[in-house]
C-alpha cells in the first residue's frame, strides 16, 4: 500500500467534497490526462467484472472502448486477491446503491 501523507488526505478530501458525477468530469478533467482517467475507468470496471465471477480471458476477449490490456487484468486481480480490500468494498457499495456496470461499447 502506498504510504499515507497529509498531501494525500487533502487530495481525498476533495475527493469527498465532490457533489455529483458532473463536478468528478470537471474535477478529473482538470487533474488528469485523458488516458489516466480512462485507466482508472477500465480499473474500475475490470475489479467489477472479476468480482461478478467472470474470467480472465472473458475480459481480455471484450472489445470496445473500455478494453482492457492483460496487465490492468492481471495488476487489479493482484489488488483484489493481496490488496486492501478496496475494489470489492467500492463495487459493493455500487450494487448496494443500484449502479450498474455499464455495457462495454463498440469503438
Amino acid at each position: 500500500m502506498n504510504k499515507k501523507s497529509p498531501h494525500k488526505d487533502y487530495l481525498f478530501r476533495a475527493i469527498l467534497a465532490l457533489g455529483s458525477v458532473e463536478e468528478c468530469y470537471d474535477f478529473f478533467d482538470d487533474l488528469l490526462t485523458v488516458k489516466e482517467l480512462d485507466e482508472m475507468a477500465k480499473r474500475i470496471r475490470v475489479a467489477t467484472l472479476l468480482l461478478d465471477g467472470k474470467v480472465y480471458s472473458e475480459i481480455l476477449n471484450e472489445q470496445g472502448e473500455a478494453t482492457a490490456s492483460s496487465a490492468t487484468i492481471s495488476r487489479v486481480n493482484r489488488c483484489i486477491k493481496y490488496g486492501g480490500g478496496g475494489y470489492a468494498k467500492i463495487v459493493g457499495r455500487l450494487k448496494d446503491a443500484g449502479v450498474a456496470l455499464p455495457e462495454a461499447a463498440e469503438k
